[in-house]
């Protein structure tokens, strides 16, 4: 009786684990953590870059060599907590994040 327990518990979290979009796990997971939500980011590389191609590919660039002279945030949030460290996802895992992210806070065709 225990062992079906078990394995219907271990199913459970393997279902619940796929659930999770690997944006939610490597994106939003560490964005809780700062003051400023997830959506601000996006809507300032939107604000700069316009489009969403232009978006990604400077999302792409930044997170995978963060550097200060290609940061959209203000001087003080760096001062008070840097520059993030490189992504370790893989260039196809960064795409398929900022797709999902792209689709979650994209404007265009939302607005009345």
């Amino acid at each position: 009786m225990v062992r079906v327990f078990l394995i219907f518990i271990f199913l459970g979290l393997s279902l619940n684990a796929k659930d999770i979009n690997i944006y939610e796990q490597n994106c939003v997971k560490c964005h809780k953590k700062l003051p400023v939500s997830i959506d601000k980011y996006f809507y300032r590389y939107l604000l700069k870059y316009s489009s969403e191609k232009s978006v990604k590919s400077a999302m792409t660039s930044f997170l995978k060599k963060p550097n200060l002279n290609d940061t959209i945030m203000p001087e003080a949030f760096i001062k008070r907590f840097g520059i993030k460290k490189p992504t370790k996802l893989t260039i196809k895992e960064l795409e398929e994040a900022l797709d999902i992210y792209w689709e979650k806070y994209k404007v265009f065709g939302k607005l009345k």
